[in-house]
């Protein structure tokens, strides 16, 4: 080669289902704050219920957290809904009906990132009952997704799974399509996102197109190899993440932690 640098955009992608207090709803203002600290470009929220749920409430929660130019998709009709938040065009958008949860789909949507190749984001939020019954509910969103999203798209999909362990059973049906092998981690190294944090619900998982791009998260003068699990218990220094406050991650009901993934996209 001529020695050019390759050209890139940093687009950092967060897997974010931040409700907290009784309502499973973002009112109560702690995972907004989380999001504000860590300023994504892509959001795949779950739990997508704010005050009246009206669009204009909605629109303008995606305004303040994320900030002006921000939009979203979000799927109407179920009690806690999937979405995306994006800082690029969202081309087109959707749901995949999800056979087995009746209160929430696949929701997902075709973004118009840097470069020359879109990426289709797919926001989970799979089922806390068992892994042969999230096995089935991964095996029908493999499906849709080999039907829908194109081979040379980039593709991300995340969220919620409910997951009980990274080996669990039900994750091979990602296989093939899915890059599953790089973890995010906190300060302490620990890639368990629930409250407690000694299960892995959350996850983000690139294709093989996508997988490539990833880049280290920089927040502050912290450098995260993998990408970050932010648990405002245990960051240091919290500054880095304001206006975060270091209850938020232990609010009521707030059950899972914040995944970050940050991809050096070409932009030939």
């Amino acid at each position: 080669g001529d020695g050019a640098t390759q050209a890139t955009a940093r687009v950092r992608i967060i897997a974010a289902n931040l409700t907290s207090g009784k309502k499973q709803s973002w009112d109560p203002g702690h995972g907004q704050r989380i999001l504000q600290g860590l300023a994504p470009d892509i959001v795949l929220i779950q739990e997508f219920n704010l005050g009246n749920n009206s669009p204009a409430t909605l629109a303008a929660f995606v305004q303040n957290t994320c900030g002006a130019g921000f939009s979203y998709f979000r799927e109407l009709s179920t009690t806690i809904p999937n979405g995306i938040i994006s800082r690029y065009p969202i081309l087109e958008s959707g749901v995949w009906d999800d056979s087995l949860a009746t209160n929430r789909e696949f929701a997902w949507a075709r973004i118009d990132v840097p470069g020359p190749t879109d990426l289709w984001a797919v926001s989970v939020h799979l089922l806390t009952s068992k892994s042969s019954v999230r096995a089935k509910q991964i095996t029908q969103l493999v499906g849709y997704i080999d039907q829908h999203v194109p081979k040379k798209d980039f593709l991300i999909v995340g969220g919620d799974l409910n997951t009980t362990s990274v080996s669990e059973q039900s994750l091979q049906g990602f296989d093939g399509l899915l890059d599953r092998s790089r973890r995010p981690v906190d300060q302490a190294g620990n890639g368990d996102t629930n409250s407690n944090r000694n299960k892995p619900y959350d996850r983000l998982f690139a294709d093989f197109d996508l997988e490539p791009h990833h880049t280290a998260v920089t927040l502050g003068a912290q450098t995260f190899a993998n990408g970050l699990v932010f648990d405002s218990r245990v960051y240091t220094p919290l500054s880095d993440a304001s206006p975060a406050e270091k209850g938020d991650s232990d609010a009521e009901a707030m059950q899972h932690m914040a995944i970050v993934r940050d991809f050096a996209i070409p932009t030939p």
